[in-house]
């Protein structure tokens, strides 16, 4: 599907961040787009950030299954179908906090965010797309560098993020006989609120802290447009997005 006037996505974490890059990168480009989030001031400022577009905001949940379900709902009332998933929200949790003294609500805020949200949009987004006319479509999941390699006391994060690549291999080959394509983006420090600390100092694995180079968000924004906008019969199943120099590749 190159031209895309008419296809539908759903952008959940759409009020800031990669989820707002994406969303407006998408609007922008033809797309109608469902923008998901916890809060609706904030996804109301994404949609003014692309005039004219086709946008939906709904105030959404992931963690909750009767949220992405009327989240779902609501998308397909407006639009028709879902073309697209982006499966984008996530939280990072109590960062600096070593494993003997995180809290259990607090890995399980974390876990139902970052793993049971995605599944959840995953789930309903596989439904649609598997009876929808015509079938099919596609799911990319938002993994991390993190879904690789940690960074010191990242437990939680760092879990569901090798979750997360579980998750889309198993769609992936589930999502076969119905034309569903699903992939994932490995994004490592786009400069986003989320990611500010990076330049001025981040924990590295020898107990030092030190600033980490970030690159543009729109670069990553086009990237998922790039996955988003190949044919069905085509699929990227893993890309790695990241700042150039920053401390991944090799040993830092």
């Amino acid at each position: 599907m190159n031209a895309k006037e008419n296809a539908i996505a759903v952008v959940t974490g759409a009020g800031s961040g990669i989820g707002r890059a994406v969303a407006v990168e998408l609007l922008s480009t033809g797309w109608s787009v469902a923008l998901a989030g916890r809060r609706a001031e904030t996804l109301e400022e994404t949609a003014a950030l692309a005039p004219g577009a086709a946008s939906l905001a709904v105030r959404t949940d992931v963690s909750r299954p009767e949220d992405v379900n009327a989240l779902f709902a609501a998308t397909v009332e407006r639009f028709g179908r879902v073309d697209l998933l982006f499966n984008n929200a996530g939280t990072f949790g109590p960062g600096g906090v070593p494993v003997e003294e995180l809290p259990f609500e607090a890995w399980r805020h974390v876990v139902d965010t970052n793993l049971n949200g995605a599944f959840l949009c995953a789930q309903a987004a596989y439904r649609q797309m598997k009876e929808q006319d015509p079938q099919g479509g596609r799911i990319i999941n938002n993994g991390s560098v993190s879904a690789h390699t940690p960074r010191p006391q990242s437990v939680a994060y760092t879990a569901t993020k090798h979750a997360l690549t579980g998750l889309t291999k198993s769609l992936s080959l589930d999502g076969r006989p119905y034309g569903i394509a699903v992939g994932q983006i490995d994004i490592g420090n786009a400069a986003t609120d989320m990611t500010s600390r990076m330049q001025t100092g981040a924990l590295q694995a020898n107990g030092e802290v030190a600033p980490e180079p970030v690159m543009d968000v729109a670069d990553v924004a086009r990237t998922v447009r790039h996955m988003a906008e190949l044919p069905l019969e085509a699929n990227v199943q893993f890309a790695t997005v990241l700042a150039t120099a920053m401390p991944y590749v090799g040993r830092g």
